[in-house]
């Protein structure tokens, strides 16, 4: 059975054919076609001849495959190959002559023909086939292209991403190939290596200890990010340039990234910490006591006003330490956010905020605005003593000379000044964290606080602090039994709890039997407990800026 035709290109479009392995028995040669047991569908095997357009030297190229079952499986192969050849545009003899090639290579080398899709991408518009490429030389080149586009951090995250992870794990796979499961087969190497760095880390050898002592294990939110990476590149490969028609990135299925929740540094937290040194988790936060008495103990160092802007407007590092006086408006006692000061690698420079709503006005309560003018009278004093030497760039925080702050100097002193102040350990970004739960337990708006900390959603926002202040969430739980009405009142007394030792510093006194009560009771107390309210309430931060300024003590 033969399908020949001809063509219109002047390229051979090949024929199917039927054949066998035996032979007459009176000579010994192939039968061939005239074996009397071809016209049975079991015997023999079918196949395809194509004459290929020649190649670049000139040389012929008639091919042949013989490994079919049915006639229709070597039909559609070879249909196949006449629509691969038909995807050059006429006239395009390079491109013509390339696919040829091929479709050679995959019949010499036993290999299934190539795909429409993926001769139809490497087809150029100007002529002749692109380059297939690797994962590896992919991005390699990718990045570079990526330059001026990116900032320097992000630049850098990228490279770090490629380098670590997507080259060495993903470098060999052909571009055009790259599936799915070839990340969560990456992932999963990922997470023996993990598991082979903790092993490391607590073995008795310290040789073996030695090996990992700057590496750390992937998270998950580590992974989310080179996920990330790759999706932007294969983004780009696929719209850009045309190598692929789909991302395989996109359908990557991770554990979700969990926020972490800021937990409050509760009298039995304390307690547990000051015994053991164990923090119960990634973001702390101090509650308003705890940072009033750091606060009150760095109150003569030079950089206090830093410290104290961040915990009361809940400014991140970098917008601090990228603020202007010119953006400060006294009069209107408000600050505009337009920079920040970014650290890359080691260096540092000046860019703009981490999103665009971080760019905005925020208003500073009395307090802090005083800070800030009692600061520039204490910089001034400084430049003075600086003379010459001074760098006038105009920022609200500098060293003694003018000049910026390192971002990581910034974090060291403030890790050190906890220590110091026998404060439990917070991050210096939890300062921020701190601003926003105090603004809730004050009442404040979710909206509001979103707003506050500029946030591109309330659902960050939300997201982020469900848990509040222990006694935010009690005046909820009253709040909701007083929608209960009852005709008979209760009092009851809980069990006095477990006293842990007083600690002035951090703002902690021994517990006490507290009391369960109704709202009759309630309004029964309430003079006595405005008036404990009042005794307790802080200093107005206008208080003692002289004396502060005239001994600034040896903090500094």
């Amino acid at each position: 059975m033969q399908s020949k035709t001809a063509d219109a290109k002047g390229v051979a479009l090949g024929s199917t054919f039927k054949r066998c392995s035996c032979r007459n028995p009176a000579t010994g040669r192939p039968f061939g076609k005239s074996c009397p047991k071809l016209s049975r569908s079991e015997h023999g095997t079918w196949g395809y001849r194509i004459e290929l357009p020649a190649a670049a030297d000139g040389e012929r190229r008639p091919r042949r495959r013989t490994t079919f079952d049915t006639a229709t499986a070597a039909q559609d192969e070879l249909d196949l190959i006449r629509r691969l050849l038909a995807i050059p545009r006429p006239g395009d003899t390079k491109a013509l002559t390339q696919v040829g090639d091929l479709i050679a290579e995959a019949i010499s080398n036993s290999a299934p023909i190539p795909d429409e899709d993926t001769v139809r991408r490497r087809v150029r518009p100007k002529g002749g086939l692109r380059d297939r490429v690797q994962v590896g030389p992919y991005f390699l080149s990718w990045l570079p292209q990526r330059r001026k586009v990116l900032s320097r951090n992000t630049y850098r995250s990228y490279e770090s991403h490629i380098r670590l992870y997507l080259v060495p794990y993903l470098g060999d796979i052909w571009l055009d190939e790259l599936e799915s499961a070839d990340f969560t087969l990456m992932f999963e190497r990922i997470e023996e290596f993990n598991d082979r760095i903790e092993e490391l880390r607590n073995s008795s050898d310290p040789d073996h200890r030695a090996l990992v002592r700057y590496r750390r294990p992937v998270g998950i939110a580590s992974m989310h990010r080179i996920v990330a990476t790759a999706r932007k590149g294969l983004n780009d490969a696929m719209h850009g340039d045309g190598l692929i028609t789909l991302n395989p990135a996109v359908r990557v299925e991770l554990p979700p990234e969990v926020r972490p929740k800021p937990l409050i540094w509760t009298e039995a937290r304390v307690a547990r910490w000051l015994e053991t040194g164990e923090i119960p988790g990634k973001v702390m936060v101090w509650t308003p006591e705890q940072t009033g008495a750091f606060l009150d103990f760095i109150a003569h160092h030079r950089l206090y006003a830093f410290f104290h802007l961040l915990a009361h407007a809940g400014l991140r590092r970098g917008e601090g330490l990228g603020q202007y006086w010119a953006d400060l408006d006294e009069e209107a006692a408000s600050l505009a956010i337009r920079f920040q000061l970014l650290q890359v690698g080691w260096e540092t420079e000046f860019g703009t905020p981490k999103t665009d709503s971080s760019v905005a006005i925020i208003t500073l309560d009395r307090g802090t605005l005083l800070e800030l003018c009692a600061h520039r009278s204490r910089q001034q004093r400084e430049r003075e003593a600086a003379g010459d030497a001074w760098v006038d760039l105009g920022l609200m925080f500098t060293e003694l000379d003018g000049s910026p702050l390192h971002p990581a100097a910034v974090t060291d002193l403030f890790n050190k000044l906890v220590e110091e102040a026998g404060s439990p350990p917070i991050r210096l970004h939890d300062l921020r964290h701190g601003a926003a739960t105090f603004a809730l337990a004050s009442g404040a708006d979710m909206k509001v606080v979103s707003s506050m900390l500029r946030h591109s959603s309330i659902t960050i926002t939300a997201d982020t602090y469900t848990g509040v202040l222990p006694q935010v969430a009690r005046e909820t739980a009253e709040g909701i039994a007083r929608l209960v009405p009852r005709k008979v009142a209760s009092v009851r007394v809980l069990p006095e709890r477990p006293a842990i030792e007083d600690h002035p510093r951090l703002g902690l006194t021994s517990g006490s039997q507290t009391m369960i009560h109704n709202d009759e009771t309630e309004k029964e107390n309430e003079p006595a407990k405005y008036k404990e309210a009042g005794q307790l309430e802080s200093r107005p931060a206008s208080l003692e800026y002289a004396a502060r300024d005239s001994n600034p003590g040896p903090a500094d």
